[in-house]
Order: C-alpha cells, then sequence, then structure tokens
C-alpha cells in the first residue's frame, strides 16, 4: 500500500458489511470462509497431534507476531547502516524465550529435569544463565550504539521490549495452559474464534450499528450476537470435551497423541454433579416430553460461562489496542499472509489476552492443589549429599513400615570415608 493509498483508506468513509454491494460482500465472505475453515482444520490436526505439536504451532505464531509488530517501527534506509540491528531483536527474543520455556518446563516436569545428570544444573542455574543471555544482549545494543542513530536505536530498544511484554510473557501462559491440560488451551482459543466468527455473521447480515471508532467495521449488531452465540458454543463444547482424558489430562509425556488411550484421575471440575431442578422447572420440561427432577452438571459448564463472556466482552479489546496502532502507523493490516484476514497478528490480537486471562482465571479458581512428585524432587535436589542420603534412610524405613518395600530390596552405600578403610 503505497502513501497515497494509505491516505484514501484513513480518510474514506467506511462501509459496513451489511451495506457493501451483493458482489463484494460475498467475494469477502468466500475468501475469508475459506481461510477459516483452513486455519481451523490445521488448528485441529495439531491438537490431534498431541502437546509437543501445539507448544510448536504457539512458538511458530509467536515468532511471527514478534517479527510483524517489531518491523512495523523499522526503517530500512537506518537499517542499512546497522548490521547487527535485526540480530539483536532476534536474541532478544532468544534470551526470554529461553527464560520463560525453561521456567515452564522445569516446573511442569520436574520429575524428569531433577534425576537427569546432565538436566539437572541446567535447571539448577536456569534464571542465572538467562540472564546472562540477556546481559550479552544489553552489552552488545549499548557496544554498537553509533552516533546519529541514537535516537533510533533507542526507540528499537524500547519498541522490541515492549513487543516481548505483549507477546512472548503473554505466549508464555499460554505455553503453561497446554501443560495443565489441553483443554485450557483449546477452550480459550475456540470460544475466541466462535466469537470472532459469530460477530462477522451478524454484522454481515444485519449490522447497521458501528460499535468503536478504532474498528469502524464492528457494529454493536456483531458484538451481542457473537457474545450470545459464544456462550452457547462453549457450553456445547464444554460437554463434549469433558468427556475425553486425552483433551483433560495434564501433560507428562510430550510425545502423547490423541490416540495414545491417555487415562487419569480427573480434576474435579470435570466430575458431573446433581442438580436438583425446582418444582417449576420439572413441571415446565414435562411439557417437551422429559421426565427428570434434576440435572447433571459439571462445574467446566459454569466456568465456561465466564470465560465465553470474558472472550466476548474482553477479549476484543485486544482487537481493538491491535486496531489502534494500525491507525498509529496508518496500515490496514499487519500482513498478507492471511487472504481475507491480514497477518497473523490480525488473527491473534485477541488470543494474547485470552490465553492470559484463562491461565490466571484456572490458576485462582480451578487448579486443585496438590504435592507432586517433582515437587519433592525438585526441595531434595538442593539438600547436600548427606543430608539426601539421610532422607533416603528415613523414606526407605518408612517404606519397609507401610509394607511398601522388602527390607533387603535396597541398600544405602557407605560414605565416601569408609571407602578408604
Amino acid at each position: 500500500m503505497d502513501k497515497k493509498e494509505e491516505r484514501n483508506w484513513m480518510t474514506c468513509t467506511v462501509v459496513l458489511l451489511a451495506d457493501e454491494t451483493a458482489k463484494a460482500k460475498w467475494a469477502n465472505w468466500s475468501t475469508r470462509t475459506l481461510w477459516t475453515l483452513i486455519m481451523i482444520g490445521g488448528f485441529f490436526a495439531c491438537v490431534a497431534a498431541g502437546p509437543a505439536a501445539v507448544i510448536l504451532l504457539v512458538v511458530v505464531v509467536q515468532g511471527l507476531v514478534y517479527k510483524e509488530v517489531i518491523y512495523l517501527a523499522a526503517v530500512p534506509s537506518k537499517e542499512k547502516k546497522l548490521p547487527w540491528f535485526r540480530a539483536m531483536n532476534w536474541w532478544f527474543l532468544f534470551s526470554t524465550n529461553y527464560f520463560f520455556y525453561g521456567e515452564s518446563l522445569i516446573h511442569y516436569f520436574q520429575h524428569v529435569v531433577f534425576v537427569d545428570a546432565f538436566l539437572l544444573p541446567l535447571a539448577t542455574h536456569h534464571r542465572f544463565i538467562s540472564f546472562t543471555l540477556y546481559v550479552i544482549g544489553f552489552v552488545f545494543f549499548v557496544a554498537n550504539l553509533k552516533k546519529g542513530h541514537y535516537r533510533f536505536q533507542f526507540s528499537q530498544f524500547a519498541w522490541t521490549h515492549m513487543t516481548l511484554l505483549l507477546v512472548v510473557c503473554q505466549s508464555h501462559f499460554i505455553i503453561n495452559n497446554i501443560f495443565e491440560g489441553l483443554i485450557w488451551f483449546f477452550l480459550p482459543v475456540s470460544l475466541v474464534v466462535a466469537n470472532d466468527i459469530w460477530a462477522y455473521i451478524f454484522g454481515f447480515f444485519w449490522g447497521k450499528t458501528p460499535l468503536i471508532k478504532l474498528s469502524p467495521k464492528k457494529t454493536v449488531e456483531g458484538f451481542v450476537g457473537g457474545w450470545i452465540m459464544t456462550i452457547i458454543f462453549g457450553m456445547l463444547f464444554a460437554t463434549l470435551f469433558l468427556r475425553y482424558s486425552y483433551m483433560i489430562c495434564p501433560v507428562k509425556d510430550l510425545r502423547a497423541t490423541a490416540f495414545s488411550g491417555l487415562t487419569c484421575d480427573p480434576n474435579p471440575v470435570f466430575i458431573p454433579v446433581k442438580h436438583n431442578l425446582k418444582p417449576w422447572m420439572v413441571s415446565l420440561i414435562r411439557h417437551v416430553g422429559v421426565r427428570s427432577t434434576h440435572v447433571m452438571i459439571a462445574p467446566l459448564q459454569w466456568h465456561v460461562i465466564i470465560m465465553a463472556c470474558f472472550a466476548s466482552g474482553i477479549a476484543p479489546f485486544g482487537g481493538f489496542f491491535a486496531s489502534g496502532f494500525k491507525r498509529a502507523f496508518k496500515i490496514k493490516d499487519f500482513g498478507q499472509s492471511i487472504p481475507g484476514h491480514g497477518g497473523i497478528t490480525d488473527r491473534m490480537d485477541c488470543q494474547f489476552l485470552m490465553g492470559l486471562f484463562s491461565y490466571m482465571y484456572y490458576q485462582s479458581f480451578i487448579k486443585s492443589s496438590a504435592m507432586t512428585i517433582g515437587f519433592v524432587l525438585q526441595s531434595a535436589a538442593k539438600l547436600k549429599g548427606a543430608e539426601q542420603m539421610e532422607l533416603f534412610d528415613h523414606l526407605r524405613q518408612y517404606l519397609i513400615g507401610q509394607g511398601l518395600l522388602d527390607e533387603e530390596s535396597c541398600v544405602i552405600m557407605p560414605p565416601k570415608e569408609a571407602w578408604v578403610s
């Protein structure tokens, strides 16, 4: 888009979808629908392929969004005189990802990293290693400050860190949602997608009242219709997927797939609870041929109403925020990588905010706290060798006393001082 087109786009009268010509409206519909189905199909394929594929998907999407946003304020003529400009942007992304993804892996796979001789020192000193990586980038940035480019370089430094905060930090919480169970990733993403689709449909056919100036084509009819349909969609999807262990089990093996036959003790939020109906409700449903005095509702089905309301009422403000960005830089879309949708950022602008909310909501109201083997191993790894042996001896005696271990099944090695004699 050249400067003339940009000015025309910024100053032209916005035509709502419902008011466009039939040819233009249905051409937009067909292109957008085709690529929506392609993206949904790819999304389902990744979920079925297992948590490793889903994590890879998040990492790839995060990298593409980072690239689109970070280059939004770039000035090519100045970049040519700063050979390490782009390399530093990607170094800061690498060091930040190393820290956040390392934190997640250490937290959720303590039972692996704290018993592996190679991974143990990396896990123990992870934060210091992460800090060292960041400091290398910081020192390199300062050492490459060039006269005549100070303002540009410092503005890019600030822009990079803002992008890391808004993109990388929030995607870190999305990764944590995956480890808690694929449903905590799948459901929030699906709610945002469903809201976007239904808001588009209602706006396409009935949208007449503009909603917000930042996104001129958003309408009140689309906003309200999308909200109602997202709640209905969320209730149906929650009812369907809480029956599948693959979706609700916390991730313990990154190699698992939808065909691995996973089983686990479900979180109580997935277990239906009996709710007795009021007399007037019993009388009402009898008129439609249903004879029952109670219903079975899982707590998840109540929680999903809150999540659907956030996806419909608050998450769109992530899109409005992105629209403000685009208006500030006089561009229509962040890119053209997805026909009918724009760039990756144009599709993900609401997902980061929704992913962060889902993590906070899950940790605050849903997660069942329990002592884990990984937590115990992490604590034991911090003890001295003699203290670890003492802990092992006490645990051994306890297991023998409980009848879970034969008294001769394991023998404690004598201390190294005794080997000489």
